[in-house]
């Protein structure tokens, strides 16, 4: 056996890992964390994330190329909802080994039946999560840890906190035991395959969800119209539309004199800032779209389209 296994003759590893589990168990954080900055946008609302989105992970064991799911609805009203599903479905047959996130509960829910049922049509290795281990005590983990082998075989058991950042680093180790040996599909330095504006995109969507009223963030897209530099100034302007299905939610998101607009305009520039480094100059403009989510041509149009 070979004992002198430097980083420069280790084999290299590289695969894909899709994150997959209920809405809201923290997978968007998860990933975020794992890569030490925030691609995914969070909430702690049901189907934030609705959109595959890839995230890239480098280090000297090689590259696991991360997999977030939109989380998976049971209830699809209409064709947003169809094509969440059928991302969260495809994403399973691009993987090399899943990661299956669940929260502390030894309470395994209809939901979670049905995600094990497919996980476990897949055929692919399998590594059990338990996310929040900060929400409880160590002793309250062994029936958690109980419930879900009674469910399945899985290659790994895991307990993190995403949001602690503990365990991190033994889910990455446990994630390369899986993926096949060949070379990085990325740069080193490359940390997601979205574009910036689809990143300021969500993040705009994020500041709307998070501030909202319930009824309404479910039925809204955002689209950049527009996002170009000044010559003559280091600022970059960006111009974006919030798309609402009803005239009622379009009063709701411009709120009394514009204060509602202005609160979620201020909160996405101060974070697209940071991320681009840079000054941005953002203009917000809402429209109404009835029944997008359920319009083949408006889904296409803000990029619910299949693509990968």
């Amino acid at each position: 056996m070979d004992n002198h296994n430097s980083g420069t003759d280790r084999h290299n590893k590289a695969g894909f890992a899709a994150i997959i589990g209920r809405p809201n168990v923290g997978k968007s954080t998860l990933m975020n964390t794992i890569i030490g900055q925030k691609i995914a946008i969070t909430s702690s609302r049901p189907q934030t994330t609705r959109d595959q989105i890839r995230t890239v992970y480098t280090d000297e064991n090689g590259q696991i190329v991360f997999l977030d799911t939109p989380g998976m609805i049971r209830e699809t009203r209409n064709k947003l909802g169809r094509y969440m599903r059928r991302v969260s479905t495809g994403t399973l047959g691009d993987a090399d080994v899943i990661v299956y996130l669940v929260e502390p509960s030894a309470y395994i829910g209809a939901g979670d039946e049905e995600l094990i049922e497919m996980i476990r049509q897949s055929g692919r290795p399998v590594i059990l999560v338990i996310n929040k281990v900060d929400t409880v005590k160590k002793d309250a983990l062994l029936p958690v840890i109980d419930a879900y082998r009674r469910r399945m075989d899985f290659q790994e058991i895991v307990p993190v906190s995403a949001l602690e950042k503990t365990g991190i680093e033994d889910l990455t180790a446990c994630v390369f035991r899986y993926l096949p040996e060949g070379p990085n599909f990325y740069d080193e330095d490359t940390v997601t395959d979205q574009t910036m504006r689809a990143i300021a995109a969500e993040i705009i969507r994020e500041k709307a969800l998070m501030l909202l009223s319930e009824e309404v963030p479910h039925g809204i897209a955002v689209v950049i119209d527009v996002m170009k530099e000044r010559t003559d100034k280091p600022i970059t302007d960006i111009e974006a539309s919030i798309i609402c299905e009803k005239d009622s939610h379009k009063g709701i998101i411009i709120g009394r004199g514009g204060s509602m607009l202005k609160k979620i305009g201020a909160a996405a520039r101060y974070e697209i800032e940071e991320m681009i480094e840079g000054r941005v100059f953002l203009k917000l403009f809402v429209k109404v779209r009835p029944n997008w989510r359920d319009s083949d041509t408006q889904l296409k149009n803000f990029g619910y389209h299949d693509k990968h």
